[in-house]
């Protein structure tokens, strides 16, 4: 008698592995060719919309070796060599944020971790952002938003200590890229 709810479960088992996957469509993402002061390439952003937020993979080549503060930008205009075009961090619509994860406000939406660079001058990093999306209706901060606006991203010359003001101390905007979509 103990053989019958064996096999049952068995069955069960084998119908579940040999059931043909749901083929899910790919999430929305974007691109971001990063450009160096001089207009030369020197590395990508990719963001992916994931239920939860993005999910960002970055790789930059060309870099001071150490570490340096990320961001996401407000305009997604990347005129070198400053990158000043890009306007300021973006955040949230409730008005501006206090930038720094480790202040009380908890940082502005286009906050994000820092990537390091090695003595070779590359870097790679992926980071999460359950503050940003894509599109506008997620009830984050959308990059392809404001009239058909995009946003940038950008990575500082120095390491962002996530609590200075207004940038955390990461100093020159050292590359820049405008998010496709």
């Amino acid at each position: 008698m103990r053989l019958l709810p064996l096999l049952a479960a068995a069955a069960a088992l084998t119908a579940c592995a040999t059931a043909p996957a749901t083929a899910l469509a790919p999430p929305p993402g974007s691109i971001a060719h990063l450009k160096g002061p001089n207009g030369e390439e020197i590395g990508q952003a990719m963001i992916q919309q994931v239920p939860t937020g993005v999910l960002i993979d970055v790789e930059v080549k060309g870099l001071s070796y150490g570490w340096h503060g990320m961001h996401i930008h407000e305009n997604g205009v990347c005129e070198g060599p400053a990158f000043t075009s890009a306007g300021g961090h973006v955040h949230s619509s409730a008005g501006e944020r206090v930038h720094g994860y480790m202040t009380l406000e908890g940082g502005e939406a286009g906050d994000l971790p820092n990537i390091w660079v090695g003595r070779d001058g590359t870097g790679k990093a992926q980071v999460f952002s359950d503050r940003l999306s894509l599109t506008e209706g997620q009830g984050r901060i959308a990059l392809w938003g404001n009239h058909g606006q995009t946003a940038a991203f950008v990575i500082h010359a120095a390491r962002d200590d996530h609590y200075t003001q207004p940038i955390g101390g990461s100093g020159a905007r050292v590359a820049c890229g405008t998010l496709t979509h």
